[in-house]
């Protein structure tokens, strides 16, 4: 299987991702740093989860956090987009999980359009986008950094219509790992349980609960760096 490696924002490191791990890899020194949404999955996800797990089923379950997943990436893209200046058209293509270029679904257009009216509403200041972040032994990347309300924060963009504890830990990682940072909240777009279709919910500071996930990701993953297994692209009996 194939490691995608990209340039991270943060000159002198690149993101690795294969499978269900994510790394930084500081090119000078060779540094191998977890990402901070796979340490946070080391956290107990909670009783509500382990609900929603057994009345889907495990493989029905994969494939909605697939999909689920695979639509968070095409919004993210439009979004992107939008806050570079550039027009977004409901016919302008995106990749899906295969690399393929399509179109966006009504719902993950209905998606894009909720966060336009977001920003019409609250008005915030951009400041940065998909930019990386430096902790203590620990990196991730930060949806949007901006201004609002007079302060500068951290806004996560979700397409999920819950919000789990592992992302209060994720966003609080990154709130540390940024000295200007004085807010962290999460953004839902194409949210189905109001009539606006977002949802923005300013989160506690939980980082003391972020360490402890740390601490468990170290133990349970000790000496290990990025896997290379490398499988055939072809078979044939």
């Amino acid at each position: 299987m194939k490691i995608e490696i990209r340039e991270a924002t943060k000159p002198g490191y690149v993101q690795i991702t294969s499978l269900d791990e994510r790394w930084y890899e500081n090119q000078e020194t060779h540094e191998f740093i977890p990402s901070s949404s796979w340490i946070s999955s080391y956290y107990p996800k909670g009783v509500e989860y382990f609900k929603w797990l057994a009345s889907k089923g495990w493989n029905e379950a994969e494939q909605i956090k697939n999909e689920a997943g695979e639509k968070g990436s095409r919004v993210h893209k439009a979004i992107e987009t939008l806050i570079r200046g550039e027009k977004v058209n409901m016919d302008d293509l995106y990749p899906d999980e295969n690399g393929i270029n399509r179109e966006m679904t009504p719902d993950e257009w209905r998606s894009v359009m909720s966060f336009v009216d977001w920003v019409k509403e609250e008005k915030p200041e951009f400041i940065s986008n998909e930019y990386t972040v430096i902790g203590e032994g620990y990196a991730g990347t930060v949806d949007i950094k901006c201004r609002l309300s007079g302060k500068v924060g951290i806004v996560d963009i979700k397409t999920s219509q819950d919000i789990w504890p592992s992302h209060e830990l994720q966003l609080s990682s990154y709130k540390h790992a940024d000295p200007e940072c004085e807010f962290i909240a999460i953004l839902q777009v194409g949210y189905r349980r109001n009539k606006k279709f977002f949802k923005f919910t300013e989160l506690e500071d939980k980082f003391n609960l972020f360490l402890a996930a740390k601490e468990i990701w170290a133990n349970e993953n000790k000496n290990i760096s990025p896997k290379q297994i490398e499988y055939p692209i072809t078979l044939k009996l």
